[in-house]
């Protein structure tokens, strides 16, 4: 896997949580960020990590994204750790 390919897996789960007022809610309350942040650091890694970290900490929730968008769970997982990697070296 390569940074686009985590990027557009991240970007795919953001959208899957801006779904449901709840989903999203619920990430915005664990992370402390608000609607403009959120759309501010939407493409930094970290945040990305963190919506991954967040669907991978809500079993129910990462199977259900990962079957409506095609994916296999471990790919997500695979696209985690790139993304987690690529926000500790920005820092």
């Amino acid at each position: 896997m390569v940074a686009d390919q985590a990027e557009a897996v991240a970007l795919q789960a953001l959208a899957f949580l801006a779904e449901d007022a709840q989903r999203l809610g619920n990430f915005l309350a664990l992370t402390g960020l608000g609607p403009e942040e959120l759309r501010a650091q939407a493409h930094e890694p970290q945040l990305l990590a963190a919506v991954l970290d967040h669907l991978m900490r809500e079993e129910s929730q990462l199977l259900v994204f990962a079957a409506n968008y095609g994916l296999a769970p471990e790919l997500i997982g695979q696209a985690h750790v790139l993304l987690e990697r690529l926000a500790e070296e920005a820092r």
